[in-house]
C-alpha cells in the first residue's frame, strides 16, 4: 500500500505550503503540521533548502513526540508507525538513501556532530551522533542523567555502622533479594529497587528508611531529611500510605517509628519546586539543590527523560537516590524509557557487573497474587506468547480466557461471563450505596474493574461505559444513569483537586445520606471521606476505565479487554500492565492473534541512555 490521497483541500493534517519530502511525509500522516513547521522555521532561518535536512529535522522535531529521545536516520524508515486510520506502508515512502542522507544532515549549519561539546562555538538545535539525530535539549538530557546518576552512584554516603546494619537487616527482612536491596540503599549513594506488582517494593522502601533512621540515631545525629515522591499525586498517596502501613508493623523503636509515620509524600513537580513561570524549570535545580539526605522516588516507570534529568541534577552531593519501579509496567507518555534505561541487563534477575550492577537490585518472589496470574505476568514479560497462550488455555480459577474479539465477538454468548460478573458488582455498589454503607459500596467498587486500552472506539471505555449502564439498568431494580448523580454512582477523578486531597485516578462511589442528601465516597489512608458532589470538579462515571489510568492500582477480578491486533498502543507492556491489575482473578479476552501480537510488540523507544550508563559502568 502507499500513501494516502488526501481529497479533501480542507484536511487540517495537511499543510499548505509542503513541498517535496515534507509535503510527501505529512500527506502519509508520519508528520504533522508542528513538525513540518518546525523544520521549515529552521531551514528558513539556516538559510538551507535540502529537503533531506529539512526531513531529518521535522523527524528530529517528531522523536519526542512519539516517545523517542532521537531518531535514528539508518532506521527510522523500518521503526516509523503512523497513527492514522488509513493503512500507509511507510516503507515505501521516499526515504532518502542512508549514508548520504546522513552526510547531508552532517553538512547542515543547524547540526553539531559528535559527542564533544565545543562551548566556543555557536548552539546549534540538532546533534548528529551517528546516524541519531537529537534536539539538541534531549541529547543535553539524556548526557546529563547518565553524567549526574554515575555522580551519585559514585560518591559513598556518611560512614555506615556494619554491625548494626547486619542487625537491621536480620530483623528486618525475610526476603534475601529485598534484603540486598535494603543493604544498597544504606551503603550507596544510588539505589534502584525493581520488580513486578507484589514484590513488596513499597515495603522494601519502608524498611530501607528504618535502617537510615537507625543509622543516624547510631551516630548521634539528626534524624535523615527524607523526601517521599512520585510521578502522579495518586501514586504519591499510594507511597505514603504503603511507607505508614509498613511502619506501623515494623519491629522497631518507637522514634524510628513516629519519624516514619511522620513523613509525606509529594509529585515530583512539587518536590522540586513547581514554577507558574514554567512548565519545565523548577525552584530546585543544580544551582539550588534540594535539602534532602534521601529521596524516594515510586513509579519511576512513569518518569520521563526531561523530568528524570531535573530529579538528578537536583540531588546534592552526599545524599541518596533511591528509584523504585517497574520497568515492565508502560512507560512514561513523554519522551524516554528511563527506568528500563537504567535497570538495563539487570531487569532478567541475573547477576549484572560494573557500578550500575551493583546498585540495581531486581525483587523476583511475588506476594500479591496467586501462582496462575503470576506465571502469566512472567511469560508476558519475557516476551513468550506460546507461553502466554498454553497459560491462557490452561486457565483455572484465577485465569479466565475470552479468545473472542471484545468488542464484535463471533459468538454472541461469549461475552455473558462478563455480563454477570459487571452486573453482579454493580447490583452491589448499587444495594450499599442506596442503603448509606460507604464502606461496602467502595468495597463492592473495587472488587471488578473493567480494563480498556481506548478511550474510545468498540474496544474502548465510551463504548464499554454506556454497554454497561445498559446492562444494569435492564438487570438492577432501581438502577437508572439518566441523572448526573445517583446513589450508586462509580467515579473516576481526572483532575488533581489538591483542596480536596483528591487526584487524577483516585475512585469513589456516590452514596446516599440522611435527609436525602448524596455524598461522593472516597477511601484514604483505610478511611473514608465524604466529599459533596457539588466540590468536585473533574470526574467521569467509573464502569470501565483505560489500563493507563489503572497503573499502580489492584482490584480484585480484571476484566481486560484487548483492542484489534492493529491498535497502535497494543504492547507487552500494556498486556504486562493490565494482567497485573488483577489480585485474584484476571478476564481476559481477546483472540489468539491479539494476545500474540501484543507479547510479541515490546515498546521500541529509541533511547541512548541504558547504553551511556551501563557503557559507563
Amino acid at each position: 500500500m502507499t500513501a494516502p490521497v488526501h481529497e479533501d483541500p480542507f484536511d487540517v493534517r495537511l499543510v499548505r505550503g509542503a513541498t517535496g519530502l515534507l509535503e510527501a511525509f505529512n500527506a502519509a500522516g508520519v508528520l504533522v503540521a508542528a513538525d513540518v513547521h518546525g523544520a521549515t522555521r529552521l531551514l528558513r532561518l539556516a538559510g538551507e533548502d535540502d529537503e533531506r535536512v529539512a526531513l531529518a529535522a521535522a523527524l528530529a522535531v517528531r522523536a519526542p513526540r512519539a516517545g523517542h529521545v532521537f531518531a535514528d536516520l539508518a532506521d527510522v524508515g523500518a521503526t516509523t508507525v503512523v497513527d492514522t486510520d488509513e493503512p500507509v506502508d511507510v516503507a515505501a515512502l521516499p526515504w532518502p538513501a542512508t549514508d548520504g542522507w546522513v552526510a547531508a544532515v552532517a553538512q547542515s549549519g543547524l547540526v553539531a556532530v559528535g559527542e564533544d561539546d565545543d562551548p566556543g562555538r555557536a548552539a546549534r538545535p540538532l546533534r548528529l551522533v551517528g546516524t541519531r539525530l537529537y534536539l539538541d535539549r534531549t541529547w543535553r538530557e539524556e548526557r546529563q542523567i547518565a553524567a549526574d546518576l554515575q555522580r551519585l552512584a559514585a560518591t559513598a554516603p556518611a560512614a555506615v555502622d556494619e554491625a548494626l546494619l547486619r542487625d537491621g537487616l536480620a530483623r528486618l527482612f525475610t526476603d534475601d533479594r529485598q534484603a540486598q536491596a535494603g543493604a544498597t540503599a544504606v551503603r550507596q549513594g544510588l539505589a534502584v529497587v525493581a520488580g513486578g506488582p507484589g514484590t513488596g517494593k513499597t515495603t522494601t522502601v519502608a524498611r530501607v528508611l528504618a535502617l537510615l533512621v537507625e543509622q543516624a540515631a547510631a551516630a548521634g545525629g539528626t534524624p535523615p531529611l527524607i523526601g517521599l515522591a512520585a510521578p502522579t499525586g495518586k501514586a504519591a498517596a499510594r507511597l505514603q500510605e504503603a511507607v505508614h502501613q509498613a511502619a506501623a508493623e515494623l519491629p522497631v523503636a518507637g522514634a524510628v517509628r513516629e519519624r516514619l509515620l511522620a513523613l509525606d509524600a509529594v509529585t515530583l513537580h512539587r518536590l522540586l519546586g513547581w514554577r507558574p513561570d514554567s512548565r519545565s524549570r523548577f525552584r530546585h535545580h543544580r544551582a539550588n539543590r534540594l535539602p534532602y539526605d534521601v529521596v524516594v522516588v515510586d513509579e519511576t516507570s512513569m518518569v520521563s527523560l526531561s523530568l528524570m534529568a531535573r530529579l538528578a541534577e537536583a540531588v546534592r552531593g552526599g545524599a541518596r537516590l533511591v528509584l523504585v519501579g517497574d520497568p515492565g509496567q508502560l512507560t512514561s507518555v513523554e519522551a524516554g524509557a528511563v527506568l528500563g534505561d537504567v535497570v538495563g541487563p539487570a531487569a532478567t534477575g541475573a547477576p549484572a557487573g560494573g557500578v550500575m550492577g551493583q546498585r540495581v537490585v531486581v525483587l523476583e518472589r511475588v506476594h500479591r497474587f496467586g501462582e496462575e496470574i503470576g506465571a502469566l505476568a512472567e511469560a508476558i514479560r519475557r516476551g513468550d506468547a506460546d507461553a502466554t497462550v498454553d497459560l491462557l488455555r490452561a486457565g483455572g480459577e484465577a485465569v479466565t480466557w475470552i479468545a473472542d474479539d471484545a468488542g464484535a465477538p463471533e459468538d454472541p454468548a461469549a461475552l455473558d461471563g462478563v455480563r454477570r460478573l459487571v452486573v453482579d458488582a454493580g447490583r452491589a455498589v448499587h444495594t450499599a450505596a442506596h442503603a448509606g454503607d460507604a464502606v461496602g459500596a467502595l468495597a463492592a467498587l473495587g472488587a471488578v474493574r473493567v480494563l480498556c486500552a481506548h478511550r474510545r472506539g468498540a474496544h474502548g471505555v465510551a463504548q464499554w461505559t454506556a454497554r454497561i449502564e445498559g446492562w444494569l439498568t435492564a438487570e438492577v431494580e432501581g438502577f437508572s444513569a439518566r441523572r448526573r448523580w445517583y446513589p450508586g454512582r462509580p467515579v473516576l477523578v481526572t483532575e488533581n483537586d489538591h483542596e480536596q486531597r483528591l487526584y487524577n485516578g483516585d475512585t469513589g462511589v456516590a452514596v446516599a445520606r440522611p435527609g436525602g442528601r448524596l455524598r461522593v465516597a472516597f477511601e484514604r489512608r483505610g478511611e473514608v471521606v465524604l466529599v459533596s458532589p457539588t466540590r468536585l470538579r473533574a470526574v467521569d462515571s467509573l464502569h470501565a476505565m483505560t489500563i493507563h489510568k489503572s497503573q499502580g492500582s489492584q482490584v480484585g477480578t480484571a476484566v481486560v479487554l484487548l483492542p484489534d491486533a492493529g491498535s497502535r498502543i497494543l504492547t507487552r507492556e500494556l498486556l504486562y500492565t493490565a494482567v497485573t491489575r488483577a489480585q485474584d482473578r484476571l478476564v481476559l479476552a481477546g483472540t489468539e492473534e491479539v494476545v500474540r501480537a501484543a507479547v510479541e510488540r515490546p515498546v521500541a523507544r529509541a533511547s541512548g541512555l541504558g547504553e551511556r550508563l551501563w557503557r559507563l559502568s
